[in-house]
């Protein structure tokens, strides 16, 4: 018997029917029950588990960030849920069994708020990162009072840093400590959200970063 834990929405645990449900890492899945295997797994099975446990592995740096950011496209399913939807068709590069995971197509925020344009990060003072954009208050819904969505992520260390209270669109720049990344290499992104927290934009990749 499966347990609904957030409602007839939400995930669930166990079984119903032919369906299993679970939690992994902080992010809830379904699949079909398996049946009894009479041989090894096919290719393409060996493909899809292998890009899953990737990006798994991946946005479970950003389930927190993941459930504001990508809240426009949980439609009866978690922020996380929804990420992983696209982005394990979207954000993986290479051929099996030398996946890896493409940075400058993941999605980490998507939403109908335009994104600043020429996002970049460079490298600051010790620990820092200096990003930029240009500003496009006034283009559609964009707003001089959004905030910048800041984003890092260390694949060495499989950690990330972000905030939701970056600077105002219109100051086209900000600063972001990760002082814990020193001497790493990162990837970066930027994205918008409102001030009142209602609406996100896409994010942009903005870079390659060797942290300081």
């Amino acid at each position: 018997m499966g347990t609904i834990n957030k409602g007839i929405l939400g995930g669930f645990s166990g079984k119903v029917g032919t369906v299993v449900g679970g939690t992994w890492k902080g992010i809830s899945y379904m699949r079909s029950q398996m049946g009894k295997r009479s041989g090894q797994a096919s290719d393409l099975q060996l493909q899809q588990q292998a890009k899953f446990r990737m990006i798994i592995k991946f946005l479970r740096n950003f389930t927190s960030l993941l459930n504001i950011t990508f809240k426009d496209f949980a439609n009866g399913i978690t922020g996380p849920n929804a990420a992983l939807s696209f982005n394990i068709r979207n954000g993986i590069s290479g051929i099996y069994p030398s996946f890896s995971i493409n940075y400058s197509m993941v999605l980490l925020s998507r939403g109908s708020l335009p994104n600043a344009t020429a996002p970049a990060a460079t490298a600051g003072v010790s620990g820092k990162i200096n990003f930029s954009w240009t500003d496009n208050s006034g283009n559609g819904i964009a707003k001089a009072t959004d905030k910048a969505v800041l984003i890092v992520y260390c694949p060495d260390l499989d950690q990330s840093i972000s905030t939701l209270a970056g600077a105002d669109r219109t100051a086209a720049a900000d600063t972001l400590d990760v002082s814990s990344f020193s001497g790493k290499t990162v990837q970066t992104w930027v994205a918008f959200i409102t001030a009142d927290g209602k609406n996100v934009s896409d994010s942009l990749f903005a870079g390659q970063v060797n942290v300081l």
